[in-house]
């Protein structure tokens, strides 16, 4: 009996202990060394903020689960409350409510111990966490953060939703916060506690900030590095999801899309040419363009960002396989380019046609807002199978934007035919990162943008070049000859009677 109790204090005594014994989960080192400064900071009722900065999908809400599990058990017998804080209700703290639930019932010390006493609260005696959103509209009104306050994925969170309803449920015991996430941009909730963080420990010598990136986590988790030597092959080591979510390096949150070092990634290998060649793949990335688009838009989502635009503008691409042995995908040349002004869409449908005659596209990507839906029926008639329509949102300008500066950044686009023209549009072209979840990209030629030379700078060929990043969502390979291979019979050169 001695022996048995002493192994049940063994397994109770830590976070890791309880997790190991309990649920036969190991919590690695970079999950260890913040809890034992939170649990430190409580039991001293020290009121210090701790901030964890932890690459993507390393373990973060497990770190958090276990620490909620101890703290619940611990002070089971006690009126004490720990509040979390998601920026969604779907699926992020419906997620970190259930995980929580899984962790507590596989727990051999904990199992059937714990109820459900809402939908939002999970108690283990009179102690208690409370799950809440952290979404602007959220009413979060009621709870006491007397042991401890949660709020993850803080970059996600907006700081003034911090200041005004979450930060004040820990001042009636002054208790410790922990503000858990993965960097993002410098004007994040995240960021500024991190810089808080880092100024109060210069101040007592007290450790409060814990960063974890990609190169850290790999130590205990090779297959995690694997994973992100991976990612960081097919996006870039300068793509800000990279910086961001596995090296934990802050980006700017309003940008110039294309800077120096993207467009000279995408210098020209090759010269452009005025006629097709033979063998060579192509797609034609076509931008539909018109004054009067703004005028039919329903809303500000579907109308174009530069109402000054009037043209239509062809990019011609190669589409090179050659390197999907070693990227695992194409790279795009931009040979040819094309543009009309101001002239009827069945003009400019007939001449479409020429050009896909003469060059025999693989596909023909189309902006199919408002006025192209007509570009688009006609051409999806004459070369049926071939035109994948595109229709412009906030979210599929984003989701585009950031795929594109995907194949800039790892030499994938490659501009042959660049002219000043063109080159202006890059250069005027602004991106602005929107604060939440979503990581939605704003980016845009601003109205009323001018060149070197004085001449309103449009953005028609840069978003038929954008276009690109549809081609990258098929699914490239490259066909090889069949052969069989004949198998020697395994009864021939065998005794006996078959």
């Amino acid at each position: 009996m001695p022996n048995l109790m002493t192994r049940s204090r063994m397994i109770q005594a830590n976070p890791y202990n309880l997790a190991l014994y309990g649920c036969g989960i190991t919590l690695r080192p970079y999950q260890v060394e913040p809890i034992e400064a939170i649990l430190q900071s409580i039991l001293e009722k020290a009121g210090r903020t701790v901030v964890i900065l932890i690459s993507r999908q390393a373990g973060k809400d497990e770190l958090l689960c276990h620490l909620k599990l101890f703290l619940l058990h611990r002070f089971q017998n006690r009126d004490r409350e720990i509040v979390e804080f998601n920026p969604t209700y779907k699926p992020q703290t419906i997620r970190s409510i259930l995980r929580l639930e899984t962790r507590m019932q596989r727990n051999v010390i904990t199992r059937g111990r714990w109820k459900k006493h809402s939908d939002f609260m999970r108690m283990i005696g009179l102690a208690k966490v409370t799950f809440f959103s952290g979404d602007g509209q959220a009413n979060v009104v009621g709870a006491t953060a007397n042991l401890l306050l949660i709020v993850n994925e803080a970059q996600d969170i907006s700081p003034s939703k911090y200041d005004r309803d979450i930060a004040p449920m820990a001042a009636s015991t002054n208790a410790t916060r922990v503000i858990v996430g993965t960097a993002w941009t410098k004007n994040t909730l995240l960021a500024r506690e991190l810089r808080a963080a880092q100024y109060a420990e210069k101040g007592d010598g007290i450790r409060r900030v814990f960063i974890y990136n990609a190169e850290e986590v790999r130590k205990h988790n090779p297959e995690y590095g694997t994973f992100v030597d991976g990612e960081t092959q097919r996006l870039g080591r300068d793509h800000p999801f990279i910086k961001s979510q596995y090296f934990c390096e802050e980006i700017d949150n309003e940008i110039g899309m294309f800077n120096e070092r993207r467009r000279a990634f995408m210098q020209g290998d090759q010269p452009g040419h005025e006629s097709p060649i033979e063998g060579t793949t192509y797609a034609f990335l076509i931008d539909m363009a018109g004054q009067d688009m703004n005028k039919m838009a329903a809303n500000e989502e579907a109308a174009l960002d530069n109402p000054g635009r009037d043209s239509v503008a062809l990019t011609i691409a190669s589409i090179d396989l050659s390197t999907l042995e070693t990227l695992q995908a194409p790279t795009y040349r931009f040979v040819n380019r094309q543009q009309w002004k101001g002239e009827n869409h069945l003009v400019i449908f007939g001449k479409l046609k020429n050009l896909i005659e003469t060059w025999k596209p693989q596909h023909i990507v189309l902006d199919a807002t408002g006025v192209g839906e007509g570009i688009w029926a006609l051409l999806d008639k004459a070369f049926p199978g071939r035109v994948v329509a595109v229709k412009f949102s906030q979210q599929v300008k984003s989701e585009m934007g950031w795929r594109y500066l995907a194949i800039i950044e790892t030499g994938r686009a490659r501009d042959c035919c660049l002219t000043d023209k063109v080159r202006a549009q890059y250069d005027a072209c602004q991106a602005e990162i929107m604060p939440g979840p979503g990581k939605n990209l704003r980016w845009r030629v601003p109205e009323g943008a001018r060149g070197a030379d004085g001449e309103l700078v449009h953005d028609d060929a840069l978003l038929a070049d954008a276009l690109v990043a549809e081609l990258d969502r098929m699914d490239w390979s490259v066909s090889t000859e069949a052969k069989t291979v004949r198998a020697e019979d395994p009864l021939v050169g065998m005794d006996g009677n078959y």
